[in-house]
C-alpha cells in the first residue's frame, strides 16, 4: 500500500508541475520572449517521457524479478535486442545535410535525425509483419 501512495502522490506532483509550466506558458506567451515558454515546455515534456520510460522498465523489472525471476533473462534479451537494432540504425545513418533547410546544424544532429528516421522505418515494417503474423496465427488457431 505505501508503495501505491508514492506513486499517486508522485503523480499528482507531476500534474501540478506540467498544469504550472502550461499556465506560465500561456501567461507569458508562446510567441515572446524568443518562444522561452515552447523551450520549457518541450524540455518537461521530455522529462515526462524520460520519467515514463525509467518507470515502466524499472517498475515492470521489479514486478518480474519478484514474481518470475526467471523472466529477468528474457526481459535482459529484450532490452539487449533493442539496443543493438539502435546501434544497427545509427552505423546505417548517413547523416546527410537536409534538402532546402537553411537552418545551421551539426553533423551529430544530422546522424542522429537519420537514426530516428531509420528506426521509425523499422518500427513500422515490425508493426506491419506483427499485424499479419497475428492475422494468420489467429486464423490457424481458430480452426484447431
Amino acid at each position: 500500500m505505501k508503495l501505491n501512495k508514492i506513486f499517486k502522490w508522485g503523480m499528482v506532483a507531476l500534474i501540478l508541475v506540467s498544469v504550472a509550466i502550461l499556465v506560465w506558458g500561456f501567461a507569458v506567451g508562446f510567441k515572446s520572449n524568443d518562444g522561452a515558454a515552447v523551450n520549457v515546455l518541450l524540455t518537461w515534456a521530455y522529462i515526462m517521457v524520460g520519467l515514463a520510460a525509467a518507470s515502466w522498465i524499472l517498475v515492470g523489472l521489479y514486478v518480474k524479478a519478484t514474481t518470475d525471476p526467471k523472466s529477468l533473462v528474457k526481459t535482459g534479451l529484450i532490452l539487449v535486442g533493442a539496443a543493438v537494432v539502435c546501434l544497427i540504425a545509427f552505423l546505417l545513418a548517413k547523416g546527410n545535410p537536409a534538402v532546402a533547410c537553411n537552418t545551421p546544424t551539426t553533423p551529430g544532429e544530422l546522424k542522429l535525425t537519420d537514426t530516428i528516421l531509420i528506426l521509425t522505418g523499422i518500427t513500422g515494417a515490425a508493426a506491419i509483419v506483427a499485424i499479419i503474423y497475428g492475422e494468420i496465427h489467429m486464423s490457424i488457431a481458430s480452426k484447431k
